[in-house]
């Protein structure tokens, strides 16, 4: 019997799915003056068999090919279950590179006038504890090495407006 992969859920307090993203989440820079907090995030029934997680924070909508990469967190152990609000990772999970050229969480921060871009978070259930991810790995390279052991995904969308 195929698992159902419906039931593996990711939330968060801050950004409810399809609702506005916050100043606290906002990245400080670039002429934003967020507090560029990550939000807190939660996740529930992932499939069986899972062993680790990887987490991505992406923007379809920049006007850069392939879009932005705002944060990219792998090995995340399976018995781990939620992130605080602006938590900073340490091993056994990684922080790999975002748009921004660095490691860590890069919140939104669209060109004035764009207007609404979408923040997907996805949170990927692996079949595998680990994958050979590092500081300076590319989302690119991050969305490669999970393709064989997804077992699920889950994600919701916020959006941010800069005027």
């Amino acid at each position: 019997m195929a698992e159902a992969w419906y039931d593996f859920s990711l939330t968060s307090k801050a950004i409810q799915d399809g609702g506005a993203i916050q100043n606290e989440q906002v990245y400080k820079g670039y002429g934003c003056s967020g507090k560029n907090l990550s939000p807190d995030l939660t996740w529930a029934n992932p499939p069986t068999a899972t062993k680790s997680f990887v987490i991505i924070m992406h923007d379809p909508d920049a006007p850069v090919q392939g879009g932005w990469w705002h944060w990219v967190l792998s090995n995340i152990p399976q018995d781990k279950r939620s992130l605080r609000k602006g938590t900073v990772v340490g091993a056994p999970i990684v922080s790999s590179l975002t748009s921004f050229g660095k490691p860590g969480y890069g919140g939104p921060c669209p060109p004035k006038g764009h207007g609404k871009h979408r923040y997907i978070f996805t949170i990927y259930a692996l079949s595998v504890e680990r994958i050979d991810s590092t500081p300076e790995t590319t989302p690119e390279q991050i969305k490669e090495m999970v393709k064989p052991y997804i077992r699920g995904k889950a994600s919701f969308m916020g959006y941010y407006e800069r005027e």
